[in-house]
């Protein structure tokens, strides 16, 4: 059976989603990993134990519509992300302050796509008779919880690491002007 443009279309959208996925559980763990011992450590590990499952409900989805998954794709994105830990962001041989904060803004970014994406399968729903309306609303609320337990780690981080800047500048001697 010869597939319409729009479900290529819908397999290729898919398909970028599920490989922004990968690099979105990969991040997420890193994070979890990153902060373990600390208040938030078991929030972050639920945090990435629900983006996971939602890569999986993501699966389940392209398999409902008989769309082909295209691996290559979450194996691309998985080696950047792995390559994204190499940013230079002010420590080379460990973790920058900084980490945290891009982290969580990155994943922070990576979650509101992913929101966007189960708003666009509900409006696809109408002509995908296999795409389940409630799950997708589950889904998009969801996301909805996991950007509530993101923000307060984003802010408190980010404002973590300014602060100190700010107190490390305040406590450094200037030079005198002539």
């Amino acid at each position: 059976m010869e597939e319409t443009r729009s479900r290529q279309l819908l397999g290729i959208y898919l398909n970028d989603h599920l490989a922004a996925a990968a690099g979105g559980v990969g991040l997420a763990r890193r994070l979890a990993r990153g902060r373990r011992g600390s208040d938030d450590a078991d929030r972050l590990r639920r945090l990435a134990d629900d983006i996971a499952a939602d890569r999986g409900a993501l699966l389940a989805i392209l398999k409902a519509l008989g769309l082909p998954i295209r691996g290559y794709k979450s194996l691309a994105v998985w080696t950047a992300e792995k390559a994204g830990r190499l940013k230079l962001n002010g420590g080379l041989l460990q973790r920058s302050p900084l980490s945290d904060v891009v982290e969580l803004e990155a994943l922070t970014l990576a979650v509101h796509g992913k929101r966007a994406g189960w708003r666009t399968l509900l409006a696809v729903a109408e002509q995908e008779p296999a795409l389940d309306t409630e799950h997708l609303r589950k889904l998009q609320a969801r996301a909805d919880e996991q950007l509530a337990v993101l923000e307060p780690l984003r802010t408190a981080a980010a404002d973590n690491v300014f602060r100190q800047a700010r107190s490390a500048d305040s406590t450094t001697p200037r030079p005198q002007a002539d």
